[in-house]
């Protein structure tokens, strides 16, 4: 039985030969055993291949999304069990409206936060607008804005905080949400920001700089929010952002690198700084005159 298992394993080996081509390989053992090699090679390539391709597929296939927290749905799931209710929603389901350029320059109402996740691949971020308690109201700024009510039952306390949305490619969006707890008042306020979506629009105007990448604004703008006033004046390429830590956030999600700013009035408060910045960046929108 073995003779025979081992006349099969050299049968497989070398194929079905005739008598006359077993002599010659008989006789050039060098050059049969360089064959083999060959063929042995060529194999294990074609295997690390096909491994190669089962690995990629079972990564594609399991590879999970970024999920904020357990049980929190991901941006293909919301948008795969979204059912729009106004007319825009139904036509940017049916794939009638492609880009959120089509909307903003219509004017058209965003009533649907699943149109902006349909559209666009935002990233959101919580703006730092409240204070922890401190000793002599020292406290470390946090997302969370804490305000209490009094009822016959005891303090109600409300938490409120400001999220950006943006894709880092012009479009932007701030909203505010409160609730009696944290998460629900996030979930609000990233809501909010998303149907809040505005257009910027990116590029250089810097004079020490001539190149033609939106890396910076086109021209110098002025927003204002309540006593706060934000200006924006391009900067060349390698400044970096010139702002307070907050604009930081904002400006990074529109897609702006360079950036010089100049703020005027009570600039502690984080919320009228943010929508003074917003005001400015919509004004890149506007034609520039000398």
């Amino acid at each position: 039985m073995k003779i025979q298992e081992e006349i099969k394993k050299t049968a497989e080996a070398h194929g079905e030969l005739s008598e006359q081509e077993a002599e010659k390989n008989a006789n050039q053992p060098k050059e049969v055993t360089e064959k083999m090699l060959e063929k042995e090679i060529k194999k294990e390539e074609i295997l690390d291949e096909k491994l190669k391709e089962e690995i990629i597929k079972e990564i594609k296939v399991e590879k999970n999304p970024v999920r904020g927290r357990r049980g929190e749905k991901t941006r293909e799931e919301i948008v795969a069990a979204w059912d729009p209710k106004t007319l825009l929603g139904k036509e940017v389901r049916e794939g009638k409206v492609k880009h959120i350029d089509e909307i903003i320059n219509n004017k058209r109402r965003i009533l649907e936060s699943e149109i902006v996740d349909k559209l666009l691949n935002v990233k959101a971020d919580l703006i730092s607008i409240g204070q922890s308690k401190g000793k002599f109201g020292g406290g470390k700024r946090r997302a969370w804005r804490q305000t209490q009510r009094k009822t016959k039952e005891g303090n109600v306390p409300t938490f409120s905080t400001m999220a950006v949305v943006g894709d880092e490619k012009g479009h932007i969006g701030i909203g505010v949400g409160k609730s009696n707890e944290t998460l629900p008042a996030r979930d609000k306020a990233v809501r909010m920001a998303k149907l809040n979506v505005i257009k910027v629009t990116r590029g250089c105007g810097s004079f020490d700089c001539t190149c033609s990448d939106p890396h910076s604004i086109p021209f110098q703008v002025e927003g204002k929010a309540g006593s706060v006033r934000v200006r924006l004046i391009p900067a060349p390429q390698g400044t970096g952002l010139v702002v307070a830590n907050e604009l930081k956030k904002l400006l990074k999600l529109v897609g702006i690198k360079d950036v010089f700013s100049k703020t005027f009035g009570i600039q502690r408060t984080s919320y009228n700084l943010m929508k003074a910045c917003m005001d400015a960046l919509q004004k890149t929108n506007k034609e520039y005159k000398k």
